[in-house]
Order: structure tokens, then sequence, then C-alpha cells
């Protein structure tokens, strides 16, 4: 049975909640950021990508979430090669020394092990706009529970994702696309994460989150009617969330 936890909205911003300072990452470092910055700017990036900047926030949100060219890195269903996150960490990665492992989609996990990834070994675990894996045909905490395992004590999970409406329960099929932030982090905090701070980076107020074919109708997807409304939105209300595995 899907994971069915429904909790009081709940509004924090770009803070620390609650965890001793030992605990708290840090953001990027001044180098790593001057690092983001050309890679961001590279002229290497396909202008598709690019023109997605300005509702990703790939810099703020990776400045965010404290990333760290020298760790072990896995990204959850990154893409192919030219995945949109992927173009900008992996080579980010890989260029200072750590290591880079993406987790595919249709690659059997989580009813198996994600394939080369260091189990207990890795630093931090990045998912960007994976529905909550709600839609997906292995219930969704057991996503979550195999991201814990895979995380060394004290690392962390950072996870982007459309922001449901908080005054109506989460659809655990996750149908219109939308995940509840209080419904994802109760699943979190269930499988053994402690919540270590939020983001408003990649907020959107415009989205009220009531569309026709619901974040689908949103850039870039616009699969729904009344594309020009859905356009002037731009692409979905996000939360922006920072887990840790205790040590």
């Amino acid at each position: 049975m899907k994971f069915r936890v429904f909790l009081s909205v709940f509004i924090v911003f770009s803070v620390a909640v609650g965890l001793p300072a030992s605990a708290q990452r840090p953001e990027a470092s001044a180098d790593t950021q001057g690092k983001l910055r050309q890679l961001i700017a590279s002229p290497d990036r396909s202008k598709r990508h690019v023109a997605r900047d300005q509702y990703r926030h790939p810099f703020e949100t990776l400045r965010f979430l404290g990333i760290d060219p020298q760790e072990t890195v896995v990204e959850i269903f990154p893409g192919g090669q030219g995945g949109w996150y992927r173009a900008i960490i992996e080579p980010l990665v890989e260029g200072g020394g750590g290591r880079y492992f993406p987790v595919r989609g249709r690659s059997g996990w989580p009813r198996s092990d994600a394939t080369d990834v260091p189990y207990g070994d890795v630093d931090i675990v990045f998912v960007f706009r994976a529905h909550g894996f709600l839609i997906y045909s292995v219930a969704a905490e057991d996503h979550v529970a195999d991201i814990f395992r895979m995380l060394k004590p004290g690392g962390y999970l950072g996870i982007v994702d459309h922001a449901g409406d908080e005054t109506v329960d989460q659809d655990p099929t996750g149908q219109n696309g939308y995940v509840n932030e209080s419904y994802f982090r109760a699943m979190a905090e269930a499988a053994g994460f402690e919540l270590v701070r939020t983001s408003a980076v990649n907020r959107n107020v415009k989205d009220n989150k009531d569309h026709p074919r619901g974040v689908y109708s949103l850039p870039p997807t616009s699969s729904g009617p009344d594309k020009e409304l859905h356009r002037a939105i731009g692409e979905s209300d996000r939360f922006t969330h920072l887990y840790r595995k205790p040590k």
C-alpha cells in the first residue's frame, strides 16, 4: 500500500530546522560556486537547457544543497547523458576528484540495488522532479528507504519536486504530478531522515496547482489546453529540501 500520511500545512523557507550546528551541511564553497558559474555559463550547454535556468535556478539550488565536487554523488533518474542537471553535476564532480553515479529509469531499481552505486559510501543523493516516486510501480517509500541505504552515516538527500496543494490530501498515485511537501517530509522522516533545511528558491507563486492536466499542463510539457496561459505561469512551484541520514 502506498504511504498515506497527511500532515498539517508547514511553511519553512531557507532555514535550518532543529539540528545541531555540527549536523548542518555548509553551502557550496566559494571555489565550487565559481566552477558552477562557469559550467552554467558554458557555451556547450544547449539553448533549450539555458532557457530553463530562469525556472530551475541551477546555481542557487546546487549552492543551497552544498554540492561538493570531491564527494561521491548519486543522481536519481537523471535522464541520459544530456540530462538537465546531469550536464552540470557530472562534469563538476568528475573534474573535482569526486564520483558521480546516475541511477537510470527502467534499471530495476529499487527492486534491485542500483548498478555500480557504492551502498553505504555515498555522500549525497540528488532527486530532481521525480514526482516523489509516487507515479512508479514500486511503492514510494521503497525508493526513499533505498536512498537511505545508499548513504553513508551523516550523508545527505537533496530533493526538488513539484509542490502540491497542502489544503488537499495527497493523491498517493501522483496522477497530477504534484507532491505535497508535508507528505514527502513525512515519508523521508519515516525512513530515518532528518530535515536539515528548506529553500524557497524554486517557488513559483503563479502556479495555483489547478490545471486540466496537472503539472503537465505547464512548461516544459505544455500538454493541456490554454498553452498561452500556462506559458505565462511558467514551470511549476517547487519545494527544495535537504535531509540528513543520522550518524
